[in-house]
This record gives C-alpha cells, sequence and structure tokens, in this order.
C-alpha cells in the first residue's frame, strides 16, 4: 500500500513535496524550509486500481437478474441503457485501541442472580469506513477496504476514466463517527450489563481518504427503470433493484401461513403435552415457543408477499 503523497508545493520556492501518511512536518529538498501540514490539505489521499472491466460489469449485471424472486422473463425482456463508471470517496480511519472497561457481569445461578465485578483490558487495532459524499444515489454507504491495495492518488487518471464525486463530509465529523463506532464496539465486545467507567486511547489514529470505482448500470424492463452498482475491484454486485416474481411472492403467502398455522397449532399442542408431564415450573415457558414461531413464519411470509414487487438488494458490510 503506497503511503506516500506526492503533487503539494514548498510555500517558500514552490518546489515539489513528498509527504508520507500522518507525517505533520515535511522539509522541503530544494530550500530546506521547514513546512506544517495541516487542514483538507494535508489528508492522505489513495485511489484502489480498477480491475473489473465494462464486460465484466455487464456479466454481472445479467447474473443480478437470474434468482427465483425476480421477475420470470427479466433475463430476456431487460435491456441495459446506460454503463458508466464512478470513483466514491470513502473516509477510512485506523488505529490502536487501548482501554479499560470497568463494570459488572450478571451471572444466574439455579436459586438467585447475582452482580460480580469486572475489569476488562482492550488492546487491537481498529478500522472503520464511511462515505465522504452523498452516495445515496447509488446505494453503498460503505466499503470494504481492509486489505485492500491502494496506489497513489492520480486526479488526472481518474477523470479520464470516469465521473469522480469530491468529498462533501467533513474530517472532524468522520473523526467522530469513527470514534463512536469504536467505543460501541469496545462495548459489545466485552459484555457487560453494566459499565460504571471507561477509559479510551487511539494511539497511531490515521485518517485516509480512498477514492473507490464502481459501474453503474441502468436498465429499463416493461418501461420502467432500475439500478444496478457493481465493484469495480471485486466484479461483485452490491446494491441492486429488480422487479419480483408473483408466484414467488404467493408461494411465500401461501408457505408462511400454511407452515405458521401448523407450528401455532400442533407445536402448541405438543407443548402443552410436556409442559403436564414435566415436574418443573419453567416449564411452562415452552407455551410461548410455538406462539412465536407460529406468528414469526406467518409474518415473514405476509412481508415477503407485501414488499416483493421490487427486489432491493444491498450487501451490508461491517464499518
Amino acid at each position: 500500500m503506497a503511503d506516500v503523497i506526492t503533487g503539494l508545493a514548498c510555500p517558500n520556492c514552490a518546489g515539489r513535496l513528498s509527504i508520507r501518511e500522518g507525517q505533520r512536518i515535511v522539509k522541503c529538498p530544494y530550500c530546506d524550509a521547514r513546512s506544517l501540514v495541516r487542514g483538507e490539505r494535508g489528508i492522505a489521499r489513495y485511489q484502489v486500481a480498477r480491475r473489473a472491466d465494462r464486460e465484466r460489469a455487464l456479466q454481472a449485471v445479467r447474473g443480478f437478474w437470474n434468482g427465483l424472486n425476480r421477475a420470470i422473463d427479466l433475463p430476456r425482456r431487460a435491456e441495459v441503457t446506460e454503463l458508466f463508471l464512478v470513483y466514491l470517496p470513502y473516509w477510512r480511519a485506523q488505529a490502536m485501541l487501548a482501554g479499560w472497561i470497568f463494570g459488572q457481569k450478571r451471572v444466574r445461578t439455579r436459586d438467585s442472580t447475582r452482580w460480580e465485578p469486572r475489569e476488562v483490558q482492550l488492546m487491537e487495532n481498529v478500522d472503520w469506513t464511511g462515505a465522504a459524499a452523498d452516495v445515496a444515489e447509488f446505494g453503498v454507504d460503505s466499503i470494504a477496504l481492509a486489505g485492500v491495495e491502494y496506489t497513489a492518488y492520480s486526479p488526472e487518471a481518474l477523470h479520464a476514466e470516469g465521473m469522480v464525486f469530491e468529498p462533501t463530509g467533513s474530517q472532524t465529523d468522520a473523526r467522530d463517527t469513527a470514534s463512536q463506532d469504536w467505543d460501541k464496539q469496545a462495548r459489545r465486545k466485552v459484555g457487560l450489563e453494566r459499565i460504571a467507567q471507561m477509559i479510551m486511547r487511539f494511539l497511531r489514529r490515521t485518517l485516509a481518504l480512498v477514492y473507490y470505482p464502481l459501474w453503474v448500470a441502468r436498465y429499463s424492463y416493461r418501461q420502467r427503470a432500475y439500478q444496478v452498482v457493481v465493484d469495480g475491484s471485486t466484479g461483485r454486485v452490491l446494491y441492486g433493484k429488480a422487479p419480483g416474481n408473483i408466484f414467488y411472492r404467493a408461494l411465500m403467502l401461501l408457505g408462511g401461513t400454511a407452515l405458521g398455522s401448523f407450528v401455532l397449532v400442533d407445536g402448541l399442542a405438543l407443548a402443552v403435552v410436556l409442559a403436564g408431564r414435566s415436574d418443573d415450573g419453567d416449564s411452562v415457558a415452552l407455551l410461548v415457543v410455538p406462539l412465536i414461531a407460529g406468528a414469526a413464519l406467518i409474518a415473514g411470509g405476509y412481508r415477503l408477499f407485501r414488499w416483493g414487487e421490487e427486489i432491493e438488494y444491498r450487501v451490508k458490510r461491517r464499518r
């Protein structure tokens, strides 16, 4: 991964400077003047190389058209009307998390419940990625950048390939959002029901701007327009919309209702028999299981029928 930024000029002699990521003081190799790197111009900028070409993106879009929940004639009647490449900016924050969390954990026994004091120490690398511009139109609010190879940012090369979106969010908001996300991760990881005090430190913290390639395909089906977004690096579909299959929707409604009713009636009868044969007072809770499971199956089948007219696919990534 490249970690050197070029393209900045010395304010004293206008000589070209090379700045490493995270560097705050830079010395000009021509006039020996020292400058403080700060503000928007001090953010390290990278770009991810495009590995998926236009034909591979088209294949991914055609593969997205296939599926039981898609319209049966979608692969035959759909037609791509537009396919273009965009580079979207994403913030990437990295740090070493060092923290101590003091709290209590609930310990249940057969006869009672007690709270035990706990002290948890954390020391790990943390990573966060978030959109640096308004990407609602494309449906890709976060990209998995861990392990991705970067190259030096070259605005001329990116503009020659496709549309380049510049960041509109602030660095301060990105840093604050990353800190909040890392704080939530730490709380979930320690698993303490009661937290009395948290001491968190982020060491060797960096913030970079990464331009990521995405193929945007727009297609028409029965005089309606839809969109599919393909990862320009891996060639996978990240987001897409497609018309639903009416037969699949009806099958899910009938199947969910039938299976849910079976679980409600027969499952509840079985739970009553088991609860009657058991001497444990907690066995009455078995009666709740078929009620919840049956209701969930019926509700799930209805949801697939009700909202299945248009399919929205989205890859969920952890930031």
